[in-house]
């Protein structure tokens, strides 16, 4: 009976947890590049918004280029991304950014992780290894690759 409640409990907990999650992204669901789920990358996902109304939402920065690269032509009007801390959307461009370290990137082989405050960055780079960097040498990295 202990283990039956225990379960159910614990069921509940994740169940729950999942379901916040799911409410705390935006759409779409998946990335329409890779098709990772943006819930799971939560951390990492970026959103587009081009001025002429349409938008795309990404599972990192590296799906994000790959978008940027093919409409060169259309104009951005705001260029968000997730604080690796707190999954709360931030502009990509006054983000403070970590390339590489120790803990594995999402769709890269040298992670670049976003920060709403550098010292969240410096903390991470700390304790993750990594170099500080602003948004242009992030995205620049991942056009290359």
């Amino acid at each position: 009976m202990k283990t039956s409640l225990l379960f159910l409990s614990l069921s509940l907990l994740f169940s729950s947890a999942y379901v916040y999650a799911v409410d705390g992204v935006e759409a779409p669901k998946s990335c329409k590049l890779c098709g990772m789920d943006r819930t799971m990358f939560a951390h990492s996902r970026m959103v587009i918004v081009y001025a002429d109304g349409s938008s795309m939402g990404t599972c990192s920065l590296h799906c994000a280029t790959v978008d940027l690269k093919s409409n060169p032509g259309k104009k951005i009007q705001s260029l968000q991304v997730a604080d690796y801390n707190t999954k709360s959307l931030v502009p990509a461009k006054k983000a403070t950014w970590v390339i590489g370290g120790k803990k594995s990137g999402v769709m890269t082989s040298v992670a670049k992780w976003a920060f709403a405050n550098k010292s969240d960055a410096e903390t991470f780079a700390k304790g993750n290894g990594g170099k500080v960097a602003g948004f242009e040498e992030a995205i620049a990295l991942a056009g290359k690759e």
